[in-house]
């Protein structure tokens, strides 16, 4: 019998998967509702609490009483709300004992996730829960980019490399060899709306890299079906992923959006040719 998990619940498509995967696996679990950050409704049987996020020991607590073993963090949490995490006494405690006033997104996950450790949780990712999330290598569906769009998607995970690690971020914009934006507190989806179609033909790439060093099991690049809508909807040829470190949501929507719109979506490879 699989231990009793832990559903870190912030928001986005990601843990409603979680859920649903439990669910058809049979695995006991307890859903953490992120107030502020989670997007979605759960159904009455859907064993959860609702919690502020600077009431870290009142979450700690919950997952004992409620006899959870593992945890994973699952969902979208707007980057100023990481740092309210600090207000209550044990929450100022851990910020104080990791240095995390001074820390960027990461490393303020992976004192959270340190922080589940040392209570006897063990933190696994999503990907070990819910089936085919991680992106594979190649081409998905129909359309594959071209001569300018590999070259822009070189430039965009050199990039991207460099702005992960200075813990910013982990997506890029490149169009015509020139790195147009990058990505900021406000996230993909506001990166991606800032970058206007041009002549209404399409051109530039969307890339999303893991940080170096990050910890994989907490906030793999993502994507799902509403980014190959954004994507569309600024001109962008297509959207690159590391293959094997970046989660697709959805995936068969996914290439099926991307199929009727147009775009192509790809998870290369750093290490190797694209």
């Amino acid at each position: 019998m699989q231990p009793k998990l832990g559903i870190i619940a912030g928001g986005g498509d990601l843990p409603k998967l979680v859920i649903e995967a439990c669910r058809e696996s049979g695995r006991a679990f307890y859903v953490v509702a992120l107030e502020d950050h989670f997007d979605f409704s759960l159904d009455d049987d859907v064993p959860h609490g609702i919690y502020r996020m600077n009431r870290a020991g009142d979450i700690a607590d919950a997952l004992v009483e409620q006899n959870v073993a593992e945890v994973v963090m699952a969902g979208r949490v707007r980057r100023p709300a990481l740092k309210d995490i600090m207000m209550d006494r044990r929450s100022a405690a851990l910020l104080l004992r990791i240095g995390g006033l001074a820390l960027g997104d990461d490393g303020l996950l992976r004192g959270v996730s340190r922080a589940f450790e040392d209570h006897g949780f063990r933190v696994i990712g999503a990907d070990q829960i819910v089936a085919d999330l991680l992106a594979p290598r190649g081409i998905l569906g129909q359309h594959e980019p071209d001569s300018q769009a590999l070259a822009d998607i070189e430039i965009g995970i050199a990039a991207a490399r460099q702005l992960g690690a200075q813990d910013l971020g982990q997506a890029v914009i490149v169009r015509a060899g020139e790195l147009l934006d990058t990505e900021d507190e406000a996230g993909t989806a506001a990166l991606v709306a800032r970058c206007a179609p041009v002549d209404g033909t399409r051109s530039g790439v969307l890339v999303k890299m893991l940080k170096p060093g990050q910890d994989r099991r907490v906030d793999l690049p993502t994507i799902g079906p509403d980014t190959i809508t954004e994507i569309d909807r600024a001109g962008l040829e297509g959207v690159a992923v590391e293959a094997g470190r970046s989660l697709i949501l959805k995936r068969l929507e996914v290439i099926r959006e991307a199929d009727r719109l147009g775009v192509f979506v790809l998870g290369s490879a750093p290490e190797a040719d694209i």
